[in-house]
């Protein structure tokens, strides 16, 4: 038998590289002889990063940039196949960085993504993967650019401070400082972010909150990125302000599609191409993937989908695993998912999955396994 081990994060639990490495043990204690092909996934968010290195035994660089709040913080990046930089946006501007109290979308900022890049093309890189989920900014990018050298200042030319809440401010973007060696290289951004950047479905009114905006603080601040889409708009000549994908990251994305040589791709896409999952699942038997939940989120560019979707060409069977599965097994009609498994095992609450969670995911992986395999 021959099964391929695809799991995403399980966010706030468990990373996608430790679900596999519990998957496969329990698999391993029924059937010792299973070839097994563990091949963590991630898609555009956090996880996407240790993904690809682990797929292609690429090297990680640490250095210390500024985090979304202004201070220090140590982030990574990789390098895979000698020449592709792959840099997590949420390694120096994500949620993972700030407690809940400390969340504030008027001051965070991209700056130390830019520090990032600007630290990869310093090395030389010319071809870059951006991940870009998992963020606790919305400035549009404008932290990023000034870390690259784009001067943005106010009608007193004085510098912008960081952050979305300081873009009301804007009165001119200089670019005339800005590294020029960006124009010579190619980005490629994953995310599955199709929301433009301003009104009811931008960045602002659909991801503010949960990087702590009030009600007050998300009509100021989708007020000030069609403020910055209009600055844009005069001195690129794009408009942002209903470009699909331009609002993911909190309007990172429009950064991207406004200043760089660059093109978006669905971030599971990104990754189903780099770990060569294709090549594997052609003769799989089975393929377990999941996610921390399972619900109709998933079905929107979510890894799990992506995953079984390109299984699906092949016919081979695709089971979920989630922590909690909130859809029905209807819903997974015409996916090419036979099931969808939950680790409860009882009434659990979500918090007490997690903090189970390894013998858990032992034990419904074994109960999978032992039933899908019942007659080796």
């Amino acid at each position: 038998m021959e099964i391929i081990l695809a799991p995403d994060s399980f966010k706030g639990s468990m990373k996608a590289s430790e679900v596999t490495n519990y998957m496969k043990e329990s698999i391993l204690d029924i059937f010792p002889k299973a070839i097994i092909h563990d091949l963590p996934v991630g898609d555009g968010g956090e996880g996407t990063l240790e993904a690809l290195i682990n797929a292609t035994n690429g090297v990680l660089t640490s250095i210390d940039v500024t985090g979304p709040l202004g201070e220090k913080v140590l982030a990574q990046y990789g390098v895979i196949n000698n020449d592709t930089c792959v840099i997590e946006m949420a390694e120096a501007s994500g949620l993972k960085h700030l407690c809940e109290d400390a969340l504030n979308p008027l001051v965070t900022t991209t700056y130390g993504t830019g520090e990032l890049i600007l630290h990869a093309l310093n090395k030389g890189y010319k071809k870059f993967i951006l991940a870009i989920g998992g963020s606790a900014t919305n400035d549009a990018g404008a932290g990023m650019l000034q870390a690259l050298g784009a001067e943005l200042t106010d009608n007193q030319n004085h510098s912008l401070t960081l952050g979305g809440g300081a873009l009301k401010n804007l009165n001119h973007i200089d670019l005339t400082h800005f590294d020029s060696r960006i124009a010579n290289c190619k980005f490629i951004i994953a995310s599955d972010v199709q929301n433009p950047l301003v009104g009811q479905n931008g960045a602002s009114f659909i991801f503010g909150k949960q990087k702590g905006a009030s009600p007050e603080d998300i009509k100021q601040l989708d007020l000030n990125l069609n403020h910055w889409a209009n600055h844009v708009e005069n001195t690129t000549g794009i408009k942002l302000h209903d470009l699909k994908g331009a609002g993911a990251a909190g309007g990172l994305g429009g950064a991207f599609k406004a200043f760089f040589p660059s093109y978006f791709k669905d971030g599971i896409q990104v990754v189903i191409e780099h770990i060569q999952f294709e090549k594997y699942v052609k003769r799989a038997d089975l393929v377990i993937t999941g996610e921390g939940k399972i619900d109709y989120q998933t079905f929107y560019g979510k890894a799990p989908i992506g995953i079984a979707k390109c299984a699906q060409k092949y016919n081979v069977p695709v089971i979920f695993i989630g922590g909690a599965v909130e859809i029905d097994i209807t819903d997974l009609k015409n996916t090419g998912v036979i099931s969808a498994f939950s680790l409860s095992n009882g009434p659990m609450s979500l918090a007490e999955i997690f903090s189970n969670s390894e013998k858990l995911i032992k034990q419904t992986t074994k109960n999978i396994v032992s039933t899908f395999f019942h007659n080796h």
